[in-house]
């Protein structure tokens, strides 16, 4: 194996939970004669940066580490991974303000930690010249609000924040946010919601009609009060390694994204994901440079092999994300593409909302409250 996988974060969670070789939609026979037969160097993806053999450190999601894509990038490229993952924006952030940008040239933020990590001079501007497969890019990500031009970042991919259940156990089923204070008393200690500040108190906010990117104190005061009465019924706060514990029953409702949302149902028909009707978080996560990067022509091999459509597709199938790239979409499956948690319609999309920086005094106003209401 080329892959060295670490833990890292506060609370040093092990690796998530991960589907077998049955895992989420299987390649249907065509994608996977496509996938098959395409060559792993495409043009623009056979570059000098190819020739390079020290290792490519990423800092990526628990939930975005998957040895077979790894491996399809050191067969293709010769270049060993190491990988280290974190389980929110904020840890990442922390490790690099701290010093980890000269020991990672990759990163995965997320859409509003990219801008915000643009404004603190923490990325590199990108080459797009020394880049093959950014015109593939579906409309909305050619030119994002949080990075115009995609000039520090490329897309990943793309999703919403729900919830999964047991439907065995839920009836009725939940719909929107407002089941979990309606059903309260019967979700209690059977209940987990994400470890992050601004999923979790936003989608309080948006329970409550207010947006999750609100400055108003009163409005955020609200939610925070909202969620503590709520507080006694959860069994904890955890973005990953809750799986497990919901796949045997321990559990009967969990706040999470969407791609597990999808990829878990695949072997467990028991569980649904649900996009709440009220509104959700429409998150895109990225890749990037970090601007003191030490292996930034591995880094530039990375992007590329992660732009072709036909890696972005295994991808799609191995870790269940939506993806940006067009040509990527169009070689999933049917039932794939007519997935409406994994693709929503406008429809649902229409009551989605982007997470967006705070200010400054906002920000430490969520902080605190969220300090608060996760301590014992």
């Amino acid at each position: 194996m080329s892959v060295r996988w670490s833990k890292t974060g506060p609370l040093g969670r092990s690796r998530p939970y991960r589907l077998s070789r049955r895992r989420f939609l299987q390649f249907s026979t065509a994608a996977a004669s496509s996938l098959a037969l395409a060559n792993c160097r495409r043009p623009g993806a056979n570059t000098p940066e190819a020739g390079n053999s020290k290792p490519l450190h990423i800092y990526t999601w628990s939930d975005y580490v998957d040895d077979e894509v790894y491996d399809r990038f050191t067969q293709a490229t010769g270049i060993p991974i190491e990988v280290q993952t974190y389980d929110s924006n904020e840890t990442m952030l922390a490790k690099i303000q701290a010093g980890g940008g000269q020991q990672f040239s990759i990163l995965y933020p997320s859409d509003y930690m990219v801008q915000q990590m643009v404004e603190l001079g923490l990325l590199a501007t990108l080459d797009h010249s020394r880049l093959v497969g950014l015109d593939d890019l579906r409309d909305p990500w050619q030119n994002p609000t949080y990075d115009p031009n995609n000039a520090h970042s490329i897309p990943l991919s793309w999703g919403t924040t729900g919830l999964i259940y047991d439907t065995t156990k839920l009836s009725p089923p939940p719909t929107d946010w407002a089941y979990l204070w309606e059903r309260q008393a019967a979700l209690t200690g059977r209940l987990t919601l994400l470890d992050d500040v601004r999923e979790t108190l936003g989608a309080t906010l948006a329970s409550l009609g207010y947006s999750y990117n609100t400055t108003d104190p009163g409005q955020i005061e609200a939610a925070f009060k909202r969620l503590q009465a709520l507080k006694p019924a959860i069994a904890q706060f955890s973005s990953f390694g809750w799986e497990d514990s919901l796949i045997a029953g321990d559990l009967d409702l969990c706040m999470t994204y969407s791609h597990l949302g999808n990829a878990l149902p695949a072997e467990h028909p028991n569980l649904r994901y649900v996009i709440p009707n009220s509104g959700s978080s429409l998150w895109t996560d990225a890749i990037a440079i970090p601007k003191d990067a030490p292996n930034p022509e591995a880094a530039y091999a990375w992007l590329n092999f992660m732009l072709q459509p036909e890696n972005a597709a295994f991808a799609v199938q191995r870790l269940g994300f939506a993806t940006p790239s067009q040509s990527a979409f169009e070689l999933l499956p049917a039932e794939l593409q007519a997935s409406e948690t994994l693709f929503p319609p406008e429809s649902v999309l229409a009551n989605c909302e982007g997470i967006a920086p705070l200010d400054a005094a906002t920000a430490d106003l969520f902080d605190r409250y969220w300090t608060e209401l996760t301590s014992a």
